[in-house]
C-alpha cells in the first residue's frame, strides 16, 4: 500500500514581501484565518505587519518519495526516528524548520481548528525531568489534537524494572509516538529499535537534538538564515555541543566550541563533523578570541544533571569562561546571546547577559516546542 502524506508549503500572495516575512520573529500580530473548502487551503493575513499581502498555506496530499541520501540504505526523508539531527539529509532538516515555521504562525494566529494529531497519544518517558521538555512536548501535542501521557522515573524506571525492549514493543502497542529523555545514549537507540512506533530523542548524554533543532529555528527567526553565520559555544564540551557538530555535518555554519582543556567535545563527533567537509569547525580554549564575529553566542550550565557533584571543582576549571558583558563586547553589538536554559545566574553568564536586548533565550526556549511540532508531523507523515 503507498504511504501518503500531507505537505503544507507557505507562499506570500504578494512575493516581493517574501523577504518580510521570512525574519517573522512569531509575534502574535493578528493573524486573520480564512480556511477554502475542504481545508484545502489555509490563507493567513496581517494588516498590522504585512498590508496589502497574504500568506497562503497549501496543503497537498501525495504518496511519500524517497531521497537520494540514505542512512543505513534507508532514505533519510523515511526515517522513523529522530534520534539524531544529522540522520536526516539537508533538505529534509530546512523542511522541518520551514513546518515549524508555519504551524507556529498558525498557533500565533489564534486557529484551533488544524489538528493533526487528534486520535493521536504519545508517550513521554523521562529518566531525566525537565520543565521545558515537558510542558513544550505536552502542550504542543495537545495543541495540535492529540493527548500526551508523562512516565516519569518512578512509572517505568526503563531498563531496571522492565528490560528497554519490553517498554518499547508494549508503549508501541497503546500509542502512536514515544518520546524519551533519559541518560545513557544506548537507552535511546534500543527503544527506537524495539519499538515499531516514531520515537524522539528528548536528550541523552550524547546529544540533544530537539533543542538544537529549536535554536537553528530561533537564529533563523532573528538572524534571517542559519547558513553562513558564527555560532560559538563557550563553556563544558556537552551534549548540546554534540548536537550543534551533528548539525554542522549537514547544514553549512562556521561553529566554535571554546571549553577549557581536558573539557572538549567527543574527538569522533569532532572528526565526523570535520569529515563532512559542510561547515568550518573549530574548538579552542580560548573563549576571548573564540567569540570575535560570533553572531550567536552560546552558553549552558557548567554541571549539567549527574555531574553536581563536580559543580565546585568545574567553577574553578571553567573560571574565565562566564559569558559576561565584557565577553558580549567583543562579540560585537549585534550578536545574540542564546542559552539552553536553565541557568545558574552568575555562574556561566550574568544575569546583565541574559537579560540584554539582544539575547534571545526565551523566544529560543518558545522555539522548544515549535520545532518538536515540525518534527513529530514529520515522523507521522501528517
Amino acid at each position: 500500500m503507498a504511504a501518503f502524506s500531507t505537505n503544507c508549503s507557505v507562499r506570500p500572495d504578494n512575493p516581493s514581501l517574501s523577504s518580510q516575512f521570512s525574519s517573522f520573529s512569531g509575534q502574535n500580530l493578528g493573524w486573520t484565518v480564512r480556511f477554502s473548502s475542504k481545508f484545502s487551503s489555509i490563507s493567513l493575513s496581517s494588516p498590522a505587519t504585512f498590508p496589502a499581502t497574504r500568506r497562503r498555506i497549501s496543503c497537498q496530499t501525495s504518496s511519500a518519495t524517497s531521497s537520494s541520501s540514505s542512512v543505513n540504505g534507508k532514505a533519510k526523508s523515511e526515517l522513523k526516528d529522530f534520534l539524531h539531527i544529522n540522520d536526516f539529509d539537508k533538505a529534509t532538516i530546512l523542511k522541518i524548520l520551514d513546518r515549524a515555521l508555519e504551524v507556529k504562525a498558525l498557533l500565533k494566529s489564534g486557529e484551533k481548528t488544524y489538528l493533526p494529531f487528534k486520535g493521536k497519544t504519545m508517550a513521554m518517558i523521562f529518566a531525566k525531568p525537565s520543565m521545558r521538555t515537558r510542558v513544550s512536548f505536552e502542550t504542543g501535542f495537545f495543541l495540535l489534537g492529540g493527548h500526551a501521557i508523562y512516565l516519569g522515573p518512578d512509572d517505568i524506571q526503563m531498563g531496571k524494572r522492565e528490560e528497554t525492549r519490553d517498554v518499547a514493543r508494549v508503549l508501541s502497542r497503546y500509542n502512536d509516538i514515544i518520546m524519551a529523555r533519559v541518560f545513557a545514549h544506548q537507552d535511546i537507540l534500543d527503544l527506537a529499535k524495539y519499538a515499531t512506533v516514531p520515537v524522539v530523542n528528548g536528550l541523552t548524554d550524547y546529544n540533544h537534538p530537539c533543542q538544537i533543532m529549536a535554536d537553528a529555528l530561533t537564529i533563523i527567526e532573528h538572524a534571517g538564515q542559519l547558513e553562513g553565520t558564527k555560532v560559538v559555544y563557550v563553556g563544558d564540551g556537552n551534549n548540546i555541543v554534540h548536537s550543534w557538530l551533528l548539525l554542522a555535518s549537514v547544514v553549512s555554519f562556521h561553529f566554535v566550541c571554546a571549553c577549557p582543556k581536558g573539557f572538549e567535545p567527543d574527538k569522533n563527533t569532532v572528526e565526523r563533523a570535520r569529515q563532512a567537509g559542510i561547515s568550518k569547525i573549530e574548538i579552542t580554549n580560548d573563549p576571548k578570541e573564540a567569540v570575535r564575529g560570533a553572531d550567536v553566542v552560546y552558553s549552558d550550565v557548567w554541571a549539567s544533571m549527574g555531574q553536581k557533584e563536580e559543580a565546585a571543582y568545574r567553577r574553578q576549571v571553567f573560571e574565565g569562561f562566564q559569558v559576561d558583558e565584557n565577553l558580549m563586547k567583543l562579540a560585537g553589538p549585534k550578536a545574540y546571546f542564546m542559552h539552553c536554559l536553565p541557568a545558574e545566574r552568575g555562574v556561566e553568564v550574568t544575569d546583565g547577559v541574559i537579560e540584554a536586548p539582544n539575547s534571545i533565550v526565551f523566544p529560543q526556549a518558545e522555539n522548544r516546542m515549535h520545532a518538536q511540532n515540525a518534527i513529530m508531523l514529520h515522523l507521522l507523515g501528517v
